[in-house]
């Protein structure tokens, strides 16, 4: 029996030598293919070569093949010292990817020297993506079409004479366009990079909700909404797609803004030349909005159950921070700039609600896969959050003690269904909330 000093002595020695007989380690690592796509749970097999093995005689090691990211893409295979052929420094054989969840994720060899190792500089990219079924065409397509609907009813609904008014007290207006068009994409920019600092797909998810919004506002919203919503995307959402490395769609997005043109156009002709036919579609407003709000929570739901898999503390956040801020920050800023309570409501609301079904087309038309579906977790988790505050609010109006009547009140200041401003330029309270 040896001394027990010995053994010590040994494994110091050991534990010294190590990183120095590392650092004379060297190797090449080729895989078959430099980019690997593959569907959610399935398995491809790669081809993979290591030459130029040099380890020092008699150390012992081993090549380990890894992923980055083990929750997306599963990649473990163990190449032994002895598999290496001794003469030619080199060894070929194929190891298993499996793909466990939309994303990207890097295979690489690893060579592994006692406690130490070395990563390859050669890396697969995989991306893991969703096989296209039937349904999901019919998920976009349906999003499409409610849209566009609602893009007509909103140009049935425009009453171009009401510019006239705004000249002359623009307060109101300028009220909502401030709150639209630069609090949220602001907000949703901000909020999107605190909660989601490592992940640039759900930072765009989060930009393009809070660009989209709801639509309910006077003429000169509707159609600074189609500017808008490009200059956002291609100045402040620059950022986002440059952090994840990504081509901003300049093209797909502009074909967006100008598509919904066409709806609104529709509508506003329909008005001019129908307005039999226009009135009526202005009574569908609510409806078709509400369809569009009902039919991307369900139809999402179903459709996209691997959206829950991403559903974190975070996501829940996300959803409930952007609408329910817009509702907070808007009331401030028209109680700042002294609106009636009615009005101040008015703007809160149209200020928190956002267009999710614009939000959750734009994404899938112009984002390639997997970013497209990533991305619209939070446009989704954002229609499912964006009506509690208004339904919690309904019921208090119900339940508190000495209400008035509210079909008293709603009497009392209707006002013509065509736009939120009256002619004296006042916003109307009653209020036009379901939008998508």
């Amino acid at each position: 029996m040896f001394p027990q000093w010995v053994g010590l002595v040994v494994a110091i020695v050991l534990n010294t030598a190590s990183p120095i007989l590392a650092q004379n380690a060297s190797f090449n690592a080729t895989f078959g293919q430099r980019r690997l796509e593959i569907h959610m749970n399935t398995v491809e097999t790669v081809n993979l070569t290591l030459t130029n093995v040099n380890v020092p005689h008699g150390t012992p090691y081993k090549f380990q093949v890894r992923s980055d990211k083990q929750e997306l893409a599963i990649a473990d295979k163990v190449i032994e010292a002895s598999e290496i052929n001794e003469n030619t420094k080199s060894w070929f054989g194929t190891f298993d990817v499996q793909a466990e969840f939309l994303g990207n994720a890097k295979v690489y060899v690893e060579l592994q020297v006692g406690e130490n190792s070395i990563p390859s500089n050669e890396k697969l990219d995989v991306v893991i993506i969703r096989e296209v079924r039937v349904i999901d065409h019919v998920f976009t397509g349906s999003v499409a079409l409610l849209v566009s609907l609602l893009y007509i009813n909103f140009g049935a609904a425009l009453d171009l004479s009401t510019l006239k008014g705004i000249v002359r007290r623009p307060i109101g207006p300028a009220i909502g366009f401030t709150s639209q068009f630069l609090l949220m994409p602001l907000l949703s920019f901000g909020l999107g990079y605190v909660l989601f600092p490592d992940s640039v797909e759900l930072q765009l998810g989060m930009f393009f909700t809070g660009v989209s919004p709801a639509g309910a506002m006077t003429a000169i919203g509707n159609f600074a909404a189609f500017g808008m919503m490009p200059l956002w995307i291609f100045t402040l959402g620059r950022l986002i797609f440059e952090r994840g490395n990504l081509v901003v769609p300049y093209e797909n997005i502009a074909t967006f803004a100008v598509s919904l043109v066409v709806p609104l156009t529709i509508g506003i002709l329909i008005q001019r030349f129908r307005p039999g036919a226009g009135r009526i579609l202005v009574r569908l407003l609510k409806p078709v909005s509400f369809l569009l709000i009902l039919f991307i929570i369900i139809f999402a739901i179903v459709t996209n159950l691997y959206l829950f898999q991403l559903f974190s503390w975070q996501i829940v956040v996300a959803g409930l921070g952007l609408p329910w801020l817009g509702y907070i920050f808007g009331w401030i800023l028209a109680k700042i700039l002294k609106q009636s309570s009615a009005d101040a409501l008015t703007i809160a609301i149209e200020t928190g609600i956002q267009n999710t079904g614009i939000a959750i087309f734009l994404l899938r038309f112009s984002l390639p896969q997997p970013q497209a579906d990533l991305t619209t977790v939070v446009p989704v988790c954002v229609a499912i959050m964006t009506p509690l505050p208004l339904l919690l609010m309904y019921l208090w109006q119900k339940i508190r003690p000495g209400r008035r009547d509210p079909e008293t009140v709603l009497d009392t200041k209707q006002r013509d269904a065509c736009d939120i401003y009256d002619d004296s330029n006042a916003l109307n309270p009653v209020l036009r909330t379901v939008q998508a």
